[in-house]
């Protein structure tokens, strides 16, 4: 886990090391009990979902007291990988499958992050703003951005303007068109040199009005 995750990352604490590392064994062991990652990808959790998470940690680095909702955060993803990597930060994670959430329960338990909020119920009716929400491949785009846009807060103070941080793939334009909101597309290949990123892309959607 961490050679790969080194690569890029340098200057991370023993503690953090080590928490990565028990997600190489945790999410394996959990996906024998309850599915949350496919089979055929397990084999490739670091590259496909934890190095994956981590291309928003290239783009902004939180400040401490930043609040992030990851929505429809399935097995925990970007939402547990950028826990670890920003432990001053608050991410609630969100998904409606009570299943994914215990098993985000028991890696936050075993890994000790105390700056994650598993909630299980839908995205849309969390209560409060949050700074940024992440997404991964949720669903569509604009629907995504319609019931969520009025929970981000107003007011920033970090690099780039409060919004919505989205994981996805292929052309991104299609999914930005009629938007009422300012964007900017950045590939992940700028951050990765892995083949597996040659088409995937960080969205950030902003400015909402």
């Amino acid at each position: 886990m961490m050679t790969l995750i080194g690569k890029y990352f340098t200057g991370l604490t023993p503690r953090q090391k080590q928490q990565y590392e028990m997600l190489g064994d945790l999410y394996p062991e959990w996906n024998t009990k309850i599915n949350v990652i496919s089979r055929k990808d397990i084999d490739q959790l670091c590259l496909h979902h934890v190095l994956h998470s981590l291309s928003i940690a290239r783009l902004i680095t939180f400040l401490p007291g930043t609040t992030v909702m990851d929505a429809g955060c399935g097995g925990g993803f970007p939402g547990i990988p950028l826990a670890i990597m920003f432990p001053e930060t608050h991410f609630t994670l969100v998904d409606s499958i009570g299943k994914k959430i215990r098993v985000i329960e028991a890696v936050v338990e075993a890994t000790g992050l105390g700056n994650v909020t598993p909630v299980n119920g839908r995205f849309e009716s969390v209560a409060g703003e949050f700074d940024f929400i992440t997404g991964r491949a949720v669903t569509d785009l604009r629907r995504f951005a319609s019931m969520l846009h009025s929970k981000i807060k107003q007011k920033g103070r970090n690099s780039i303007p409060n919004g919505i941080l989205y994981l996805t793939g292929g052309d991104a334009l299609p999914d930005l068109a009629g938007l009422r909101a300012k964007s900017a597309i950045h590939a992940i290949p700028e951050y990765f040199s892995e083949a597996y990123f040659s088409t995937k892309k960080l969205i950030h959607l902003h400015s909402f009005r």
